[in-house]
């Protein structure tokens, strides 16, 4: 059985359909990437395994345990993390606090604990801290790690983002649109780091991405989506060159002159 599933999922939004029976999987260690023009339902893949929303049918099965209907923090608990397409941080706070934000789930004490920093939450809290400085590391964040994010350039904020994931030492890493505002330096360096986390932290990626030169270059595998669709399904050759996911992309007769 698959690291990670989805059973012929789908969704509506009043009269509209947003996902239509959409099946892939995703292996251990694997870069599965989701393609597909805006309002295809990509990020609604996401919400939907987060458990924002309720799945009209369908299952997500992740290490053989159906989490469709578990509660949003059993999905955190089990080793799913994210980032968003829109940052979600705490502007007001510094890159080292939003860092352990990441580190809540790992967390093994009660109120009464808390307030007497009893000798396990203080363990707990060096841990925390040791972790959060191994993210800082690993991603060069050292020259922002106690600045506010307000004031960070929107790339580094967007890698502080999946510093963030990256600190609840997930195993599978949801990644939504995580290129969008970078440029092309800070864009490589995603590149870099996700096949250095794959390889050297074992995490697989679920990836929801528009630029086509990021997903050749990371994915081992691709979906495409159009219309909450799956329209194509293999290695990115074989996608992006795909003629449905063309004509998604450009139009009738724009696959057409491009074939």
């Amino acid at each position: 059985m698959a690291f990670f599933e989805t059973h012929n999922i789908s969704i509506s939004f009043g009269g509209l359909r947003a996902l239509e029976r959409v099946s892939f999987e995703v292996n251990k260690g694997e870069v599965f990437s989701i393609i597909g023009p805006n309002g295809a339902g990509k990020t609604t893949i996401f919400n939907c395994i987060n458990r924002y929303y309720n799945l009209d049918e369908g299952a997500f099965i992740f290490k053989d345990k159906n989490i469709a209907k578990v509660s949003p923090h059993v999905v955190a608990d089990l080793g799913i993390s994210r980032t968003f397409q829109n940052i979600e941080l705490f502007k007001n706070a510094t890159v080292i606090d939003n860092l352990l934000l990441g580190r809540h789930r790992h967390r093994r004490s009660n109120l009464f604990m808390e307030a007497l920093f009893s000798p396990s939450v203080q363990r707990q809290e060096i841990e925390s801290r040791e972790k959060a400085e191994e993210v800082i590391d690993f991603l060069d964040l050292q020259a922002y790690r106690d600045q506010f994010v307000s004031g960070l350039p929107y790339g580094v904020q967007k890698t502080v983002e999946l510093g963030r994931a990256l600190a609840m030492e997930p195993e599978l890493l949801l990644l939504d649109e995580p290129s969008s505002g970078m440029n092309m330096e800070e864009m490589e360096d995603l590149s870099f780091w996700i096949t250095d986390i794959k390889e050297e932290l074992g995490i697989s990626f679920l990836l929801v991405e528009h630029n086509m030169r990021l997903v050749k270059e990371i994915s081992d595998r691709v979906l495409a989506l159009n219309f909450g669709v799956v329209i194509a399904q293999g290695t990115p050759n074989e996608v992006l060159g795909h003629p449905e996911v063309m004509k998604a992309y450009l139009g009738e007769e724009g696959a057409s002159t491009a074939g």
